[in-house]
């Protein structure tokens, strides 16, 4: 990890100014990274990816860690936002030319007409996002008339929604406050709120407090396995003009990942430095959390009748985004991903 002045970490300076609530929605920061391919190194051009900091991009994190990227000749301007829900714009504005973000983000914005397709399934949310509540609060059910803090139009926003369905309620039943995921856990601690939906680092730093028995989790991705997917994303025209640099930035992805399978603790202590917390926080945080193998992402990109094709929950996200009214239609699932680059890998035997 390339450090900032002073010692501190890229990602652990961006992550306590989040953290300090911050309303910027680009903090402006990049950094360059690299990776490792087979064969000479290419003349790519770089790449601007707009994320956020999550604990599934482990592999991304060790990557420039290690520095695989640059010695092969692609750099990646990481532009880490504090808003999920800006990321989507930026890349159809072409301010980023890709972006990390959910699959039902991808939904919203393809059904709105924008063309922006799943290039690569990064990792399933399995407990990572949550709705944490006051420990008087013990059921979804009980959420009615509470006042609940979330992001609009974000994975928070969506896993709400998905969690009030299924006792027959919706964000009409409840009394709704805009709240950014870092600002959650100041106004729980706070009283200001009983509920709010975040997500990892600050679901645990929210049921730390009071030695674990003043706030719980109430309702998690772990309750809808499959729903909340972080996936890699690019517009189709930057598709059509970035093939080898997209080859390359999935490639160094693979190349994190295994590493993080082979070495768990060295990958542990790279990730907690890149999150500014403990290597026992990136363990624990992991298990909220599936980064799936290439022969899984196949399965997620092609309709079938397995759940965990993205065709299946689809379904289910675009019945709430209509709900919702953030989109009219629910865009084709054909347009919504772009398996060729997983078929290639796996056809390659550079990939594993």
């Amino acid at each position: 990890m390339q450090q900032a002045a002073g010692g501190v970490s890229f990602f652990g300076r961006v992550l306590r100014t989040v953290r300090r609530g911050t309303k910027a929605g680009l903090l402006g920061a990049s950094l360059g990274l690299g990776m490792l391919v087979s064969g000479p190194a290419q003349a790519l051009e770089p790449l601007n990816i707009g994320t956020v900091i999550w604990i599934g991009y482990g592999p991304f994190f060790v990557a420039d860690s290690l520095g695989l990227w640059k010695k092969n000749g692609l750099t990646v301007r990481l532009r880490v936002f504090s808003d999920p829900a800006l990321i989507p714009p930026a890349i159809a504005s072409e301010a980023v030319d890709g972006g990390i973000i959910t699959y039902d983000q991808v939904i919203g914005q393809d059904g709105k007409g924008q063309h922006q397709a799943v290039v690569l399934p990064v990792d399933y949310s399995d407990g990572g996002d949550a709705i944490v509540v006051d420990s008087s609060v013990h059921s979804v059910a009980e959420l009615k008339g509470q006042k609940v803090a979330f992001n609009s139009l974000s994975p928070s926003d969506f896993l709400l929604s998905y969690a009030l369905s299924t006792q027959g309620l919706s964000e009409k039943d409840v009394v709704t406050a805009e709240m950014t995921p870092e600002t959650i856990p100041t106004a729980l601690i706070g009283g200001r709120i009983k509920a709010g939906v975040t997500y990892e680092p600050f679901v645990s730093q929210i049921t730390k407090q009071g030695g674990g028995k003043r706030f719980r989790v109430l309702y998690s991705s772990h309750d809808a396995l499959g729903l909340i997917a972080d996936v890699l994303v690019f517009d189709r025209k930057q598709i059509a003009r970035r093939p080898a640099e997209i080859k390359v930035l999935m490639q160094g992805y693979f190349d994190g990942l295994d590493y993080m399978q082979k070495n768990p603790d060295k990958a542990a202590e790279i990730i907690a430095k890149g999150m500014g917390i403990t290597s026992a926080e990136v363990k624990a945080q992991l298990r909220g959390i599936h980064n799936p193998s290439l022969q899984e992402m196949l399965v997620n990109l092609e309709r079938s009748k397995r759940p965990a094709s993205f065709a299946n929950s689809g379904v289910v996200i675009a019945k709430i985004l209509k709900t919702k009214k953030q989109i009219d239609t629910a865009p084709p699932f054909e347009e919504t991903v772009d398996a060729d680059f997983v078929k290639a890998m796996l056809a390659a035997p550079a990939v594993k």
